[in-house]
């Protein structure tokens, strides 16, 4: 596990922009649905994680 506070700065930069560029994918990826199937495939899905659970 890499310790933030003994990282050298190029080190804690990388791990911003990949966790940066991580966010902007899962982002990007969830407009595309949105924009694909608009709300109904959120609206089952939230549907299907609240039966699993039960």
């Amino acid at each position: 596990m890499l310790d933030l506070a003994s990282a050298s700065p190029r080190q804690v930069t990388r791990l911003l922009v990949i966790a940066g560029a991580t966010a902007g994918i899962l982002v990007a990826g969830t407009l595309v649905l949105w924009a694909r199937y608009g709300t109904a495939v959120f609206y089952e899905m939230i549907l299907a994680g609240i039966a699993a659970c039960f």
